[in-house]
């Protein structure tokens, strides 16, 4: 039967011990979130040259200038267009991973992603900009949910937590370039062309020096073996462990045995069944919350530092100051990724993140301003890679992508949203008020991720026999 061929494979797979073979894998993959978290973040940092260049006055704006009440000078409506069109991504077209396969569907979104955001940067109008930014969205809601995927079914379980926690590490070394960036080229023009859009172009000139390195990425074993093409998915393995075993000069120790995941054409209705409709209400609310705290914090905070007093120049300085501590979250996260539940991760870090808020919008003070800051930022990344890594974890091969995309998906809508609702707390509370908007929805995510099951050191098949 394909369901125990399958169980086999991915058995074979859980018993590599580490090395520099499949950890190769998974530094590919990473790199491919690379860009789409520069695209994902460039947003605060380029957002006072595009309100600069008049984009977002009402007049630019076409039928969004309805949104200028907002007070948040039109440019609430190029957040929105971001998140609108990572949900349509991650709702709707993240499925096709799971029915052409993880490969097909990385390289294709990774190319969707280069076209169109070069094609935002040369826009003239903020209607147009709005555009072609919800079309490259759809894109990187795409990537991002099949970059999860992807890594979760290529990776051992003894070191799916650590692999999450390099991926991140890796996709956001990213921020701190993209703050430089910003930093450096405010004011001036590169090529004849205002700085946001240099570095904006910047993302997709990078996205395809990538896209040239992931060639020789491999399909996924697990997606191959579900599908019937047990040929395939046992070429691909055999090759690993030939190279693995050269690499440590051993030979493997044999898999052990393993029970098959339930059968069935894997349909989305399968997500609202039992043990799945638990698990999706729990993460579609966690996702909804932790959101609200990671990019309302993220996006923003060149804009908080100024509500907090701080000048339009120095603002950039200290949110590139802010911006250096992305990496180290999760680069921290490799000490104890695969020791500590995930559940326990996320929470740990959706508690500091509350604390921190509160603390951040009492201050003045510069130098409390970045602690705060780069506290909140360690604690945020540490709170993602963990909850990146569990998401997949809890539904079986052949619905996960399409459950990670869902549950996923209300993070991005409820991101389009909070970045208006961020904009009017703003204009009429201040800090303050974002301040308690944040920590509220940390408790709401603690909550969430406090029901669900444990994963910690299980198989993915064990968490979903």
């Amino acid at each position: 039967m394909s369901g125990q061929h399958a169980a086999d494979i991915a058995a074979r797979l859980d018993r590599l011990p580490p090395s520099r073979t499949v950890w190769t894998i998974i530094v590919l993959i990473s790199l491919g979130g690379v860009f789409e978290f520069y695209d994902l973040f460039f947003t605060g940092y380029v957002a006072p040259g595009m309100v600069g260049s008049g984009l977002f006055k009402p007049a630019s704006l076409g039928i969004f200038a309805s949104l200028t009440a907002l007070k948040v000078a039109g440019f609430g409506t190029f957040v929105f267009a971001t998140f609108a069109g990572l949900w349509l991504g991650a709702l709707v077209f993240s499925q096709v991973a799971d029915r052409f396969g993880r490969r097909i569907v990385f390289t294709g979104a990774l190319i969707w992603y280069m076209i169109c955001t070069a094609i935002m940067a040369f826009q003239t109008s903020g209607f147009a900009l709005d555009i072609w930014r919800f079309i490259a969205g759809i894109g990187i809601g795409v990537e991002l949910v099949t970059i999860d995927t992807f890594i979760s079914e290529m990776i051992p379980r003894s070191e799916r937590g650590r692999a999450f926690s390099v991926n991140q590490f890796i996709t956001f070394l990213v921020v701190p370039v993209i703050a430089f960036l910003a930093f450096v080229l405010k004011g001036t023009r590169p090529f004849g062309l205002d700085y946001w859009r240099v570095v904006i172009l910047i993302g997709s000139v990078g996205a395809l020096i990538v896209f040239v390195l992931q060639r020789g990425i491999p399909e996924s074993p697990r997606w191959l073996a579900r599908h019937g093409r047990i040929a395939e998915a046992d070429a691909i393995v055999t090759d690993l462990e030939r190279k693995v075993s050269r690499e440590l000069g051993r030979a493997l120790p044999p898999p052990q045995p393993a029970a098959p995941e339930e059968s069935g054409a894997g349909s989305f209705f399968e997500i609202f069944s039992p043990p799945y409709l638990k698990r999706t209400i729990i993460l579609s609310i966690f996702n909804m919350a932790q959101v609200i705290g990671f990019y309302g914090f993220a996006a923003w905070v060149p804009t908080l530092l100024i509500h907090r007093g701080i000048h339009v120049t120095a603002s950039l300085e200290y949110a590139f100051i802010i911006a250096i501590a992305n990496p180290f979250g999760p680069l921290l996260g490799t000490l104890f990724a695969d020791k500590l539940e995930r559940k326990t991760q996320i929470i740990g870090g959706l508690v500091v993140m509350g604390i921190v808020i509160v603390l951040f919008a009492r201050s003045n003070a510069p130098a409390v301003l970045i602690a705060l800051g780069v506290l909140f930022t360690l604690a945020s990344n540490i709170m993602s890679f963990a909850y990146h890594g569990y998401q997949p974890e809890l539904y079986p091969t052949r619905i996960r992508a399409r459950a990670v995309g869902f549950v996923y998906s209300w993070s991005r809508i409820a991101a389009a949203f909070a970045g208006l609702a961020i904009g009017i707390l703003l204009a009429d509370y201040g800090v303050p008020g974002v301040a308690v908007f944040i920590a509220i929805a940390m408790l709401v995510g603690i909550i969430m991720i406090s029901l669900g099951p444990s994963t910690k050191g299980l198989a993915l098949e064990q968490i979903n026999h």
